[in-house]
């Protein structure tokens, strides 16, 4: 019972999987625009999608999408003979999918179907795909169903066939050396070779990055993704860490990425050091790409 005169306590948060389910429109649209409108985000989107274009559906079958949310990537994957499948738990999160694919011609480029689901029981055969893809920390928001939903994935892939996922290690980090310097110099720095630059990166080392906000989803130590992966039988074929060499500094990405060619510099840059085994444990976004070892 509760005393006269306290406030009610607040009410205990919902599980995630229900809150994707309630996602309304105006949530919907905030997840894409996610990854636009500034530089910090353009890099964000621009490492996903150079890792989606070496990664793509390596033996014949469709690709299933798990929670694509408004379809932000969904159109870098697949191809006209490697057709499409978006499974996610937010109606309003397949429509604007849909609309977005429709009006890019890119439903017509690639056969797509999109489909309500839950990912940890979806409604395939086994084998039936080639490519299985989970992006924006869906393994995370899975929680303690993480497994089963690795589980689900591994029985949706065909022999041979890949998976590629974003996984959260901890809270991030940023170069001590590109992070000193002033932005003009940084744009100028960036004309050196990469193979020269990078070595002097890794060798001044790197500061985590605060973060303020408690996680409100499931972290995997690089340990147990390993296990994970060996636990499925999966090859791990690339481990990327988002942008740890710039960090999230708005002044420097903003002076490099009005520049096309210190733009590109900087991928190449980001690229190279984000593989680095050093650099995943406390990356805040990891992209792994695995195969499915299975014999043919």
């Amino acid at each position: 019972m509760r005393r006269r005169g306290t406030p009610p306590a607040d009410p205990p948060p919902l599980p995630a999987e229900e809150r994707f389910r309630r996602l309304d429109a105006y949530r919907v649209d905030r997840e894409w625009r996610r990854y636009e409108g500034t530089p910090l985000r353009d890099l964000f989107r621009e490492l996903r999608l150079r890792f989606l274009g070496r990664h793509g559906c390596p033996v014949p079958g469709p690709v299933l999408e798990v929670g694509p949310g408004p379809g932000r990537f969904s159109g870098a994957l697949g191809a006209p003979d490697h057709s499409r499948i978006l499974l996610d738990l937010s109606r309003e999160a397949l429509v604007a999918a849909r609309s977005r694919l429709e009006a890019a011609g890119e439903t017509e480029r690639v056969p797509t179907d999109l489909l309500r689901g839950n990912g940890r029981n979806p409604p395939f055969r086994s084998g039936s795909f080639g490519q299985v893809v989970l992006l924006g920390n869906t393994l995370g928001f899975a929680g303690p169903g993480a497994e089963a939903l690795l589980g689900a994935v591994d029985r949706c892939l065909a022999p041979g066939g890949s998976v590629l996922l974003e996984i959260v290690a901890g809270p991030g980090e940023r170069s001590n050396y590109l992070h000193r310097l002033p932005p003009g110099a940084l744009r100028r720095l960036l004309a050196a070779p990469t193979r020269a630059l990078v070595p002097r990166v890794l060798r001044e080392g790197f500061r985590p990055l605060e973060s303020a906000r408690r996680s409100a989803f499931r972290r995997f130590s690089v340990a147990e993704q390993d296990a994970l992966l060996g636990s499925f039988g999966w090859r791990l074929e690339e481990r990327l860490a988002v942008a740890p060499a710039l960090g999230h500094d708005p002044d420097q990405l903003r002076a490099i990425w009005e520049d096309p060619r210190a733009r590109e510099k900087l991928l190449l840059v980001e690229e190279a050091v984000g593989r680095e085994p050093g650099r995943w444990p406390r990356a805040s976004a990891l992209l792994v790409a695995a195969r499915a070892d299975r014999a043919i």
